[in-house]
């Protein structure tokens, strides 16, 4: 039996183990689903003879180490920053690693001991980032195979409430990590490239600059920077390319919303607040608005943004309930960003019978024998319920047919990866197109930002 270990049960574990349980007969293998509580894992498990859960604290270096060796190859399902400790044991004792994460600087370091012990760490191998590269290399490969030349790339992807689920006028709900919801944006300006002009956004006006997107002919939606596109350039082998955007999507409407926390102060997350635990929702608002003996909470916040009073922005935050006396925030030395999270995931929280979805869209601009012309590739995914979420399928899906192809020598190249190679992504995303995950591709009028190539 080939043995798999899984560290970490959460959210985006449900179809990973679903997939590699399906799998378990044919390929003959063992899962061990480790994580800090059996709960959600024997759930996931269901009783089924070819897996078993284990109670795993990452901390515990004995206890960790124990598991690692016994598998063939370890899946961290876990937040990026408990990767290195164990992908440090994967090296010594000689097995490959599996991440949905980004590839920190520290994980890049360990490449060549990675490669001197013929190990494979696949990194990004989850839907954003994941399914974005591969998706994107295949065309941008097409393109060039093809003599073309690459004039812009836009990428775009967000984990969105399903049109039937849709009930709040926010129009969203977590499908994934809250806290990386409300951090979104932070940490530097936002950096891209239009028509050879570097542009960038500070975060206090990262999303009151938002494009508009039609995805699959009709369905509008909007999207904000993200923090750094520019590096994609060569990642993507793309250093010359006048265009490159990366963006989240949002329904419309959404970021304007989301602004109001900004200019409040309530997104920080660099400072811990006295009191917290005993604050109600109402103390909370009143924190980041001026002292006055006779103005209400409510009419100080209006004053202080402008909202009228019949704006759909204020209909959106009587909506959270933030203005509540009696609701305790039951957080003790919380930052500013901790307390507006637990507001919102009050509201915002899947029930049981939600659906989710995943939207996606890809534009590729490039010019053939003088002609520009333009590709729209999208996909949209739809979730079951509140355990097996689109979210949780394009991300557990890639990272399992990844974790077999691995393991049975179709993807071979050793060293710390990321899935943008053909040997990769062409296995890889022809197995999720038998799920469901499928991109729709259209030609449509090349529509660079400036068309007359005046400076922007």
């Amino acid at each position: 039996m080939k043995k798999i270990l899984i560290i970490g049960a959460g959210k985006s574990s449900s179809y990973l183990i679903k997939y590699l349980l399906e799998k378990s007969n044919e390929e003959e293998l063992q899962l061990t689903v480790g994580d800090i509580s059996t709960d959600n894992a024997n759930k996931l498990i269901n009783n089924h003879k070819n897996a078993k859960s284990v109670i795993l604290d990452i901390f515990n270096i004995e206890q960790r180490r124990y598991f690692i060796q016994k598998a063939d190859i370890i899946i961290s399902m876990l937040p990026a920053r408990f990767h290195l400790e164990i992908a440090k044991d994967c090296i010594h004792y000689k097995k490959h690693l599996v991440t949905a994460s980004y590839i920190s600087e520290e994980m890049q370091k360990l490449d060549t001991a990675v490669k001197e012990k013929g190990l494979i760490f696949m990194n990004e191998i989850g839907v954003d980032p994941g399914i974005d590269h591969m998706s994107a290399m295949q065309v941008i490969d097409r393109i060039r195979k093809n003599d073309a030349k690459m004039l812009l790339f836009e990428s775009f992807t967000g984990g969105l409430v399903a049109p039937e689920s849709d009930t709040n006028l926010w129009n969203y709900k977590f499908t994934w990590n809250p806290r990386n919801v409300v951090l979104a944006g932070q940490g530097g300006a936002a950096m891209f490239i239009q028509e050879g002009t570097y542009k960038y956004i500070p975060y206090h006006k990262l999303f009151r600059r938002t494009e508009f997107l039609n995805i699959n002919g009709n369905k509008k939606f909007e999207a904000y920077a993200n923090r750094d596109s520019l590096k994609y350039r060569s990642i993507y082998g793309l250093e010359e390319i006048p265009t490159m955007y990366r963006g989240t999507i949002r329904k419309v409407g959404f970021s304007r919303a989301w602004n109001i926390f900004i200019q409040l102060g309530m997104t920080d997350d660099s400072y811990t607040i006295e009191n917290s635990e005993n604050m109600s929702y109402r103390d909370f608002v009143n924190l980041f608005l001026a002292y006055s003996p006779s103005d209400s909470v409510e009419l100080k916040l209006r004053s202080y943004l402008k909202i009228d009073q019949d704006d759909i922005m204020w209909e959106k935050l009587i909506e959270l309930d933030i203005f509540n006396p009696k609701k305790k925030i039951g957080l003790k030395n919380a930052t500013p960003a901790k307390m507006l999270q637990k507001i919102l995931e009050e509201s915002w929280t899947l029930s049981k019978d939600d659906k989710d979805m995943i939207v996606m869209q890809h534009l590729f601009g490039y010019e053939k024998n003088g002609k520009k012309e333009q590709i729209e590739s999208s996909l949209i995914v739809y979730g079951e319920n509140q355990t097996y979420t689109a979210m949780a399928k394009t991300v557990g899906l890639p990272v399992g047919i990844a974790a077999l192809k691995i393991l049975t020598g179709k993807i071979k190249t050793p060293g710390v990866q990321r899935p943008i190679t053909r040997e990769i992504y062409e296995p890889i995303l022809k197995e999720l197109s038998l799920y469901g995950i499928k991109f729709t591709e259209r030609k449509v009028p090349y529509l660079g930002y400036n068309p007359n190539h005046v400076t922007g």
